[in-house]
């Protein structure tokens, strides 16, 4: 879908279609490469909740950037699913007309529970984060022992609710998880998901990234191609981050999301609203735009609008094109802040 006359641009002629809301700072999980439990223990202190945005606020922010030209919203974390009534949140998304594609990103294990609510408030399907089947290296990589099963009985719970196509994250780290490839790959494999495997990213600065972990695109593909042959499929949309591969026996697609090894910033058309009510036009940013204070006191959808549009407009982020030629920033919000 390309720019029309509605539609907010950046600098690099980059629309506003994508946003990604986190509505929670909080998880249940400690994954390393997120919220490593080493550095968010039981003693830290997350956003107090008088903080948060409001469903409300949400939802007001939310009508906006759809004047602007957003049109698939996501909701994020955090783990979301942690914010009580959060179908609340869904229903009243699910009424702003303009709204094409209404998601949630989820860690799965409180899923079951929630799946049939969450449908019937609105939601049109999830994304549910999967590091690798193996119960070991599963309970390392949430940081607290936790099981796989319950996942994947909110997987299929998803299933059954009617969220679908449902996508299954994977990131992927070198002397941890990249032996879970074929498994992921084989378990989902003509189930009509679609497994998206990620490269390890520097997003935070608390995930002890370097670039001898990450596990590249082409090597994950490779994984995958000797074991069930695949072949490229075109984007089905501008911005789309996943490179796309299908099963040449018909048994669905996967994807891989190179943001180290094959860069996509200048593609990309996502912002994103932060826990505390920033807006962060990329996923490596250091500082946000404060709507949360305007909002409350008192500032109007207009001004609100037009602070929206001159940050976007104002936009040039491409920081992983930097990061490969050596001269990118090296602080960043951390990624429970903003979702992935």
């Amino acid at each position: 879908m390309g720019a029309d006359a509605s539609t907010a641009t950046d600098l690099m002629g980059r629309a506003l279609r994508d946003l990604r809301v986190s509505v929670t700072d909080r998880c249940n999980f400690r994954c390393p490469y997120c919220m490593p439990p080493e550095t968010r223990g039981h003693s830290y202190q997350f956003i107090p909740k008088p903080e948060l945005l409001s469903f409300e606020e949400i939802v007001r922010l939310v009508e906006i950037f759809t004047r602007l030209g957003t049109r698939k919203v996501k909701i994020t974390g955090g783990e979301p699913l942690v914010r009580n009534n959060l179908e609340r949140l869904v229903a009243g998304l699910a009424a702003v007309s303009d709204i094409e594609d209404l998601t949630l990103t989820t860690n799965g294990y409180l899923l079951e529970q929630a799946a049939d609510g969450l449908a019937e408030a609105g939601l049109d399907r999830v994304t549910v984060s999967l590091d690798s089947l193996d119960q070991d290296v599963f309970g390392q990589l949430n940081g607290r022992g936790l099981e796989v099963g319950p996942v994947l009985d909110g997987i299929a719970a998803a299933e059954a609710a009617g969220l679908t196509p449902i996508k299954i994250n994977c990131v992927v780290m070198r002397g941890i998880n990249e032996g879970s490839v074929l498994a992921l790959a084989e378990r989902f494999h003509g189930s009509g998901h679609i497994v998206r495997f990620i490269e390890f990213m520097d997003v935070g600065t608390r995930n002890g990234w370097n670039r001898d972990r990450v596990v590249g695109a082409d090597e994950i593909i490779g994984t995958v191609n000797a074991r069930f042959p695949l072949e490229p499929v075109e984007a089905s949309y501008t911005g789309e981050v996943a490179t796309r591969y299908r099963y040449k026996d018909g048994g669905g697609e996967i994807g891989v999301i190179p943001s180290v090894t094959r860069p996509f910033c200048g593609s990309c058309t996502r912002a994103r609203i932060s826990t505390d009510g920033r807006l962060v036009t990329c996923l490596f940013a250091e500082a946000g735009t404060d709507l949360k204070t305007p909002m409350r006191c008192g500032a109007s959808d207009q001004e609100l609008e037009e602070l929206i549009a001159a940050t976007w407009h104002a936009r040039d982020d491409r920081y992983s094109e930097l990061r490969a030629g050596g001269t990118a920033a090296t602080g960043h919000i951390e990624m429970y802040e903003l979702g992935g």
